[in-house]
């Protein structure tokens, strides 16, 4: 029933009044439009379909969208004329893509209105027809037109109760009662009294849905056209289903008679209209294919403008890009001449810098070396003299302060290479010694000095050692010493009448290796977990009101570099007011009871006698040298220079030549070489304050057989002097 009502009110929408400032060809699609849509009236859709694709061509062509829309509407009103209500929902699809994007709000309002009534008449979808006929109401609120706005709230309130939805139904139809008040329209009338029966029949309150039915046939009873009619067999049929429901069967009966009666008459009419539809299907189908055909050119048209606007955008870009590169270039080339000018006057003045810092360079490396030696020399004599003060005084050198003091001289002369060489510790430039020790000495060496040098806060300090280590091992015994020296030293400054522990526990031996776990612990004024990194750098200090102290800032970044040697890591644990725990596992070659035995034995005084002839300048570190070697059973003859030492060995022969490198008249180096020269196959040994580093590639050249730095162990000279001079195998 609504779909004939609204093809009748869309005759109105094509007939379109011309503006004056419409161009010609605007005018002329609006004139096809208009001519289709009286044929459509007339119902000769054959007519009315070729001008509406004619339109259609020439508004694709225009580009004109709400042009193109109209004609895509009436082509989807021709093909509902002939019940292809898919084809129609096909083409009043495409109208709305073009519609959207013109402001015709009307326009809008009834192809979505088109669209819901082939969606709900042929119950294809009665949700999407609902939702068409909202989009509809919505945009025919923009227009104000009280008229549509009626039929367009009637139109939803037939969908929802269509599906059995009253309750989202009677809100649309009182609006539209409201309006159908104030107009003097039939069709309305009998739209809205038929929709009221329904909706009272729903609520079982047939009395009222009676009145209403009644008043509807009565509507339609003042006028007999077709469209009436079939207004009146809907009433008919309505009404009789409202009987039945009320049991009044014998009046459901009578109403639905009339409908049949009706319903066959109108049968009658659609089944001509049907074969008029058969013999036009082939046009139908000429003409969609004519339609995609004009769809396909305008798009490839469309697409090829798109391509060229591309294009064109591309090129200007591109020569946008150009002038700006040559600029830039230009630029660039001006830039590059002031550049080169100043990068000359830069090399120069970096060049004469350069200059200046290989001389300073020259110069440090100079000063380290010479400080290096001016310090190693009197330290090896201190040593030296400690040595023998012990050997003389076998009693003193068990007491602890004998043991402090010979401690802390190692200590200090260790110290002292550490201070002069801590660049080299990052560069990684200081090597290991392996020697053979007796940890539980060491620790008891340590032990002493602590308790006497280092200990001024009435500290109490406890020594725990595993009796699982091994008494003797094979490693740097100098540097674990410093290690656990700065270790303590720094727990012993920060903390103030409390404890500090060195434990020392086997982790695991190996056949070749021992592994050892220390750790020094105290019950300090501890560190902030934030400090916890910062503390192991050069020359970091933390202050503490509290407590006042002393030092340099470098032991602990020290025993970091010396642990990392080690190939370890130090770990810390600690906590302000909870004290502070050291810990890291350091590995040490086992020493073999052979090797203990064959040492022993070689210290002994029992050994065959050899004839050495020293080279040195200073009165004290021949008076050390000396007594080392009468240990070792060796007969000593003293010069101070290279002359007096090349005139002795012209008349005298010797197992061993031990020589300093600095001397008044000829270096040791050069005396080396002399002697060598001489055709003397003699051994020589350096007796050096320098590095060994520092003069390594001099020693190999000159033919020096091995190098001792000042202060040396005896027992590493004794170890030689067997190996070399006497020919004793370990």
């Amino acid at each position: 029933m609504q779909k004939k009502i609204f093809i009748l009110f869309l005759l109105f929408i094509v007939q379109l009044h011309f503006a004056q400032t419409e161009t010609p060809q605007v005018k002329e699609i609006k004139a096809i439009i208009a001519k289709s849509g009286e044929y459509l009236t007339k119902l000769e859709c054959e007519k009315s379909l070729g001008l509406a694709k004619s339109a259609l061509e020439k508004a694709l062509k225009l580009d004109d969208h709400e042009q193109t829309a109209r004609a895509y509407n009436l082509i989807g009103l021709n093909l509902e004329q002939y019940s292809d209500f898919k084809k129609a929902i096909f083409f009043y699809q495409k109208g709305l893509k073009y519609v959207d994007k013109s402001s015709n709000s009307f326009m809008q309002y009834a192809i979505h209105t088109n669209l819901a009534n082939c969606y709900c008449f042929k119950k294809i979808d009665f949700k999407k027809g609902i939702y068409h006929y909202k989009k509809a109401l919505y945009f025919v609120n923009l227009t104000k037109d009280d008229y549509q706005v009626m039929y367009a709230n009637l139109n939803i309130t037939s969908a929802y109760f269509a599906v059995g939805d009253y309750s989202n139904g009677i809100g649309y139809l009182k609006t539209a009662e409201k309006l159908i008040i104030s107009q003097d329209d039939l069709e309305s009338k009998i739209m809205y009294n038929s929709l009221q029966g329904d909706y009272f029949s729903y609520k079982n309150d047939f009395t009222k849905s009676e009145r209403y039915y009644k008043t509807a046939l009565k509507f339609c009873n003042e006028n007999t056209t077709e469209f009436l009619e079939s207004n009146a067999a809907e009433v008919y049929d309505d009404i009789a289903r409202m009987y039945e429901k009320k049991k009044d069967f014998s009046n459901a009966f009578v109403y639905m008679e009339k409908y049949s009666a009706l319903k066959d008459k109108l049968y009658e009419e659609e089944h001509s209209q049907v074969e008029r539809q058969s013999g036009i299907s082939s046009v139908l189908k000429e003409y969609k294919r004519q339609i995609n055909h004009i769809e396909f050119e305008k798009n490839q048209q469309l697409e090829l403008i798109n391509q060229n606007k591309k294009t064109t955008i591309l090129l200007f870009i591109i020569s946008i890009i150009l002038v700006l590169l040559l600029l830039s270039l230009y630029k660039n080339y001006l830039f590059k001449q002031k550049t080169n000018l100043f990068l000359v006057k830069t090399n120069k003045e970096i060049k004469i810098a350069k200059e200046k810092a290989e001389e300073l360079l020259t110069l440090k490396s100079q000063f380290i070396s010479t400080i290096s030696h001016e310090l190693r020399t009197p330290l090896y004599g201190v040593i030296g003299i400690i040595d023998i003060i012990k050997d003389e005084n076998p009693k003193l050198a068990k007491s602890d302060y004998m043991k402090s003091l010979t401690f802390s001289s190692n200590y200090l002369m260790s110290l002292v290479n550490d201070v002069l060489q801590l660049s080299k510790f990052e560069s990684r430039n200081i090597k290991l010694e392996e020697n053979e020790f007796n940890i539980f000495e060491e620790v008891d060496a340590i032990f002493s000095s602590s308790n006497i040098i280092y200990n001024k806060n009435s500290n109490k300090i406890n020594f725990y050692l595993d009796p699982n280590i091994p008494e003797f091992l094979i490693g740097d015994s100098s540097r674990l010493s410093q290690i656990l020296i700065n270790l303590l030293d720094n727990s012993l400054k920060f903390t103030d009448g409390g404890e500090v522990t060195l434990t020392i526990n086997l982790v695991k031996k190996e056949e070749d290796y021992s592994y050892l776990k220390f750790e020094v612990t105290d019950t300090g004024i501890g560190i902030a977990p934030e400090n916890h990194k910062i503390i192991f750098e050069n020359f970091v200090q933390l202050k503490n009101k509290k407590m006042s102290y002393q030092g340099s800032g470098i032991g602990l970044s020290i025993v970091r570099y010396l642990i990392e040697m080690f190939g370890s890591k130090i770990q810390i644990k600690s906590e302000l007011t909870k004290g502070c725990t050291f810990s890291f596992t350091l590995k040490f070659k086992n020493c073999n009871q052979e090797n203990q035995l064959i040492s022993n034995n070689t210290n002994q005084t029992a050994l065959e006698p050899i004839n050495v002839l020293l080279i040195e300048d200073n009165k004290i570190n021949q008076l050390v040298t000396q007594k080392s070697l009468m240990k070792l059973n060796c007969n000593l003859e003293i010069v101070e220079n290279g002359l007096d030492a090349l005139n002795l060995l012209n008349k005298t022969t010797f197992d061993l030549i031990l020589t300093d490198i600095n001397l008044p008249d000829l270096s040791g180096f050069e005396i080396t070489k002399k002697i060598k020269e001489l055709n003397i196959q003699t051994p020589v040994f350096a007796v050096t304050a320098y590095s060994y580093e520092e003069i390594k590639l001099q020693a190999i050249e000159s033919g020096i057989d091995e190098v001792f730095v000042k202060p040396f162990k005896i027992r590493e000279l004794s170890a030689k002097i067997n190996e070399i001079v006497r020919k004793i195998e370990n």
